[in-house]
């Protein structure tokens, strides 16, 4: 069990992590270092410092971020592939065995809203299709939830149109040429690389991606037949998309052990393709928690698992997705199914 902790900058302190029953693992990162450049040794050291003054063990990376560049193929990408095999060298110095990353261009998730409130009163993040479909970032000057501020309205649109030119066949190439460089450094160093999904999983404004579903899952892990190369399985990302039989991904890929890093999460399918972020809970949403976790627990999964987003609630404020109450209660959940079909494996 693990928690995802943003640094010094996080409101919520490792003292109030460890304290979430079963707790063992921080998820973090280096986050004042733009991507394409070297971490340094010492702020890994300060995080695995800060963990273990607080019971808890740095081992997972989330994440280090996959230059555009890299993604586009772009002259320097070659370069920028050396330097993410150091990064992937220095993590592993500090005792990391999990990096996650992804390879989604342009922006890492897209919601149109971070405090959709519920009947009940608590918040969270939702993906409505009617409010995307009427904006065009080409035209208009768009800032979406889960995009980088840090880009102008220009950097946004020449992206944009630089990846929509590439195409999926482009996308694809320059990802397997990625990942048969920093594959066999991974396996020296004894970390496993996990791949988050797209989120969601399909093309919005005409960019390609392309970790979406099952035959393109497949397609990734054929490209280096190596447990190194492992998935960060996002029951979240994948299960906003109704092509998606999360249950059925989750058993097939842990069977094969190429699942690294699980976030479990729950969401609910609107009719028109939308979906809403919600409480962990099976029936709160549209996936059977009970059964990707008796599919985990099956097939002996022994990689690591975190609570994903959670709602705002009791008055908390914060991250949006990353507040601590309702996060504590998903990992409380998810301990609970995992006890329970361990027994029942014994029984």
């Amino acid at each position: 069990m693990s928690f995802r902790w943003y640094g010094a900058d996080d409101p919520i302190p490792l003292q109030y992590i460890r304290q979430i029953p079963n707790m063992r693992s921080v998820v973090s990162a280096v986050y004042d270092v733009r991507p394409g450049e070297v971490w340094p040794r010492e702020s890994l050291a300060e995080i695995k410092r800060q963990a273990e003054d607080n019971g808890l063990i740095f081992d997972i990376v989330e994440s280090v971020p996959v230059h555009e560049n890299i993604k586009l193929g772009a002259e320097d990408a070659e370069a920028l592939t050396d330097v993410y095999c150091e990064n992937i060298r220095r993590c592993a110095e500090y005792g990391v065995k999990c990096i996650t990353y992804n390879f989604m261009p342009v922006f890492d998730w897209t919601r149109t809203q971070l405090d959709k409130a519920a009947d009940d009163g608590s918040t969270s993040l939702v993906m409505y299709k009617e409010q995307i479909e009427n904006l065009d970032p080409l035209t208009e000057d768009i800032h979406l939830p889960g995009w980088d501020s840090s880009y102008t309205r220009d950097e946004v649109r020449s992206l944009i149109e630089a990846y929509s030119e590439l195409g999926e066949d482009g996308l694809w190439t320059n990802l397997e040429r990625f990942l048969k460089r920093i594959i066999p450094v991974a396996e020296e160093c004894g970390v496993r690389m996990a791949i988050h999904p797209d989120d969601p999983p399909y093309s919005i404004f005409k960019i390609p991606r392309i970790i979406t579903n099952e035959e393109n899952i497949d397609r990734l892990l054929g490209i280096v037949d190596s447990p190194a190369n492992s998935l960060c399985l996002c029951t979240g990302s994948l299960g906003s998309a109704a092509f998606n039989d999360v249950h059925k991904l989750v058993r097939k890929y842990s069977a094969m052990d190429r699942i690294a890093f699980m976030h479990i999460r729950q969401v609910k399918l609107l009719e028109d393709g939308s979906f809403e972020e919600r409480g962990h809970l099976s029936k709160n949403g549209s996936l059977d928690m009970y059964k990707i976790v008796k599919a985990l627990a099956d097939t002996g999964f022994d990689g690591y698992v975190r609570p994903d987003h959670g709602r705002m609630i009791w008055g908390e404020s914060g991250k949006p997705g990353y507040g601590l109450y309702d996060r504590a209660l998903g990992a409380a959940y998810i301990n609970g199914l995992f006890e329970a079909c361990e027994k029942a494996k014994e029984e």
